[in-house]
């Protein structure tokens, strides 16, 4: 049992008035015209999903005699059948100066199909990584970097105390003279 949405994107049925179609399906929808106006701004806009087909065909034919046009699309996903090729033959074992130097390599992972699937996977070259044990350095070790060279042999150090160039606050002014204010106590 499919189930399907109802799509419009702003289209009209042949003859019809965009005013009256606006007018139709505010009265359907009871909307106001700023919803209206949104349904008609020429996006894709699902007006409702999730129908069976009779409520699907119901509310195209609805929608139509309102005077718009509608999609009904089917919500159910497109499955594409594939078909696996057949595992490759065994390749007949070479003389050992002309045997591939990948799969009988030290650290060459050679893939053995357990399945059809798997076997487009044969002719893989990868690299074996290998787990390593628990608490091992997986970081490569990096060169020690020497310590910066500064030739400080141009500086020398002022005694404790001078001056060196800093610019002087200039002194405090004199206090004001509040001789002239007196406390009251208020009741």
């Amino acid at each position: 049992m499919g189930r399907y949405e109802i799509a419009f994107s702003g289209k009209l049925v042949p003859g019809a008035q965009r005013e009256l179609v606006q007018a139709n399906l505010a009265k359907l929808f009871q909307a106001d015209a700023q919803r209206i106006a949104m349904l008609f701004s020429g996006r894709r806009v699902i007006l409702k999903n999730n129908l069976d087909e009779a409520a699907a065909e119901k509310y195209r034919s609805t929608l139509e005699r309102a005077g718009a046009l509608v999609e009904v699309v089917s919500m159910e996903p497109e499955i594409e059948e594939v078909e696996l090729a057949p595992p490759p033959e065994p390749e007949p074992q070479a003389a050992p100066a002309q045997a591939p130097a990948r799969a009988d390599a030290p650290g060459r992972l050679k893939v053995v199909p357990r399945d059809e699937y798997m076997a487009a996977f044969v002719g893989v070259d990868a690299p074996d990584f290998g787990i390593a044990p628990v608490g091992a350095d997986l970081q490569d070790a990096r060169p020690e970097t020497p310590p910066p060279r500064f030739d400080l042999s141009s500086l020398s150090l002022a005694p404790v105390g001078s001056d060196m160039g800093q610019a002087k606050t200039p002194p405090a002014g004199p206090p004001p003279d509040i001789s002239h204010l007196r406390l009251e106590e208020s009741r």
